[in-house]
């Protein structure tokens, strides 16, 4: 078992949380954006508040431990760890009850390259505790806006996991998937759902348009954010996501296993 203590010294020693990656200037750039409604940064989330520059960035400051100081713009930004510790605990808590109620689940990232096995391990979990992990619309192509225009992506699973690939790339090769902050996959997949008559989610674990764009639809919604990424904690703070965990999310892959098991021993899934 991994005792809060050794957690939190991973989180640091790993940059999870304590001075992280992400820099001052982009933090405070994505809270402008998010001001002034740009969809680059809602990740599907439509608020119902009037969150201007600085009520964006007094939430940061409650929820992540960012300075809530306007006047510091350079640098790099920091994450409260004792909040990370908080909201994992909150997200292990959204699990098990997912297990007791024999919920559905469904995983999707936009962060393949880092978290696909984060997520991985939960969807093992689950399935393994008997909740239905979804896959639907696997294949259906999705049209995502991009700083390099419109592009083309297929949606697709990986141990469970949704994640976008680009057109033409086949499954299984190196290739983990793509970067994507888009709610239009969540869209597509209960989109698939519907139509084949499935069960709807009564969960849905993921990262930026995954959580968000669930949340936007009265789908309960549980995952990581950065930074730079207020849209999950607006939508935590209005109560269309059930938790947001302040996260980096641009370490390597191996660095978030003891996440995951302290994650699962809190959720009482731990095999």
């Amino acid at each position: 078992m991994l005792s809060t203590g050794a957690l939190r010294a991973h989180l640091l020693a790993a940059g999870l949380a304590g001075p992280v990656a992400t820099s001052r200037e982009d933090s405070l750039r994505s809270y402008r954006l998010f001001a002034a409604r740009d969809p680059r940064v809602m990740l599907g989330l439509d608020p119902e508040g009037a969150w201007g520059e600085r009520d964006v960035l007094g939430l940061m400051a409650d929820r992540c431990g960012v300075s809530r100081d306007p006047g510091r713009v350079t640098g790099t930004d920091a994450i409260d760890p004792e909040l990370t510790l908080c909201a994992l605990d909150a997200f292990a808590g959204r699990l098990r009850a997912a297990v007791e109620c024999g919920a559905p689940v469904l995983l999707g990232t936009g962060h393949p390259g880092r978290l696909l096995g984060f997520y991985a391990a939960l969807a093992d979990a689950l399935s393994a505790a008997g909740c239905l992990v979804l896959t639907p619309a696997q294949g259906r192509c999705i049209d995502i806006t991009t700083r390099f225009g419109v592009r083309t992506y297929r949606l697709d699973y990986v141990r469970g996991v949704a994640l976008v690939r680009k057109a033409g790339v086949r499954s299984g090769g190196r290739e983990t998937g793509a970067h994507t902050h888009s709610p239009l996959p969540v869209r597509v997949a209960l989109d698939g759902l519907a139509r084949s008559g499935g069960p709807p989610p009564g969960l849905v674990v993921g990262d930026h348009g995954w959580a968000c764009g669930a949340g936007q639809l009265g789908i309960e919604a549980i995952g990581p954010a950065d930074t730079d990424d207020p849209a999950l904690f607006v939508g935590e703070a209005e109560g269309r996501v059930s938790v947001a965990v302040p996260l980096w999310g641009g370490a390597r892959s191996p660095y978030y296993l003891p996440l995951t098991r302290y994650v699962l021993n809190r959720a009482c899934l731990s095999q």
